[in-house]
């Protein structure tokens, strides 16, 4: 199908149900709450009518950007689901998302887990916000755009650019960026909002700069257990924000960051300033975009696999850049 194509049968999908219950992935970002509830937003005001629900587990820190609904099982039946923001079924947030009628995949990662009745995956979009909002406009004569779920995209496009950093930023991302900006709420609010971090959190911030690892090939890497990351009293805040710090050193190229579960397995942040990081991710079980992925260690060897394999990428890129 087209793009077009594609669009139009979401948009006769969500017209032929009243119920409709969006998903997104677990342990959520801005883009993940963004996507789900601006489109929830969207369809509230476009169609009044239908009953229209977000799920999955809320988060303190992010009730700036709403709360989730709880939902019995039997709101399922004759429901349309759409998943946002998830590349792999592992990841959607409850378990239920199988339980409606039809289901709808919206999404920006590379779609290795081709799952849903139809699917709009664009891997080169900033972010799924962006394609959210890509969906109001070509349909603007049908659909209503709160200022409200306005605001959610545009802390979503935010939230998976860095603040516009990133490579996937395009001009194209710009222009949501601005149009959105139209709407009535402050962007310089949500910027404020996102670039914020609590006191514990700075303080594991300056933890991991002194405690990070760096390879001569430039991959670097620190390991977060439990143990190490008990004392900081993060509270419910998670390790989310000391992701992106390796990537300001000037010396480092590629970076994973090891998290403790509750399983005490380890969960992998990988991210890159060149190499392509996402086949790592790959090969223990993950995946996510070349310069962004995640994966999962289950033991130290293979933690001490993963960087070797980082070594290894890092260490590649180099001797092609001197070619």
């Amino acid at each position: 199908m087209t793009l077009r194509d594609t669009q139009t049968a979401i948009l006769d999908l969500i017209k032929q149900h009243d119920k409709i219950i969006i998903h997104r992935h677990q342990r959520p970002d801005p883009d993940a709450i963004g996507s789900q509830m601006g489109l929830a937003g969207i369809l509230k005001a476009s169609f009044p009518t239908k009953k229209v629900y977000c799920v999955g587990k809320q988060y303190p820190g992010f009730n700036w950007l709403g709360t989730t609904d709880v939902i019995e099982d039997d709101v399922y039946n004759h429901a349309l689901v759409i998943v946002v923001d998830t590349a792999n079924q592992p990841r959607v947030d409850d378990s239920r998302y199988t339980k409606g009628d039809k289901m709808v995949k919206i999404d920006h990662h590379p779609n290795d887990d081709a799952f849903g009745d139809v699917q709009w995956v664009t891997p080169a979009a900033s972010s799924t916000s962006e394609l959210v909002f890509d969906f109001y406009k070509a349909f603007e004569s049908e659909l209503t755009c709160p200022d409200d779920a306005a605001r959610l995209l545009y802390a979503g496009i935010v939230g998976d650019t860095g603040r516009f950093m990133y490579p996937a930023t395009s001009p194209h991302t710009m222009r949501v960026a601005s149009d959105l900006m139209t709407f009535n709420f402050s962007a310089s609010d949500i910027n404020q909002q996102e670039d914020a971090i609590s006191l514990p959190l700075a303080r594991l911030s300056a933890f991991v700069y002194q405690s990070l690892t760096i390879l001569p090939s430039g991959a670097a890497y620190i390991k977060l257990s439990d143990e190490v990351v008990k004392p900081f009293n993060l509270g419910d805040e998670s390790t989310s924000a000391v992701v992106p710090l390796p990537g300001r050193l000037n010396e480092v190229v590629a970076w994973a960051i090891f998290v403790e579960s509750k399983d005490h397995t380890f969960r992998i942040r990988l991210r890159s300033k060149g190499p392509s990081i996402n086949d790592l991710a790959k090969n223990h079980g993950g995946g996510g975009h070349a310069l962004a992925s995640g994966a999962v260690a289950h033991d130290d060897d293979e933690i001490k696999q993963v960087i070797k394999e980082l070594d290894e990428i890092t260490t590649a890129y180099k001797g092609e850049k001197h070619e």
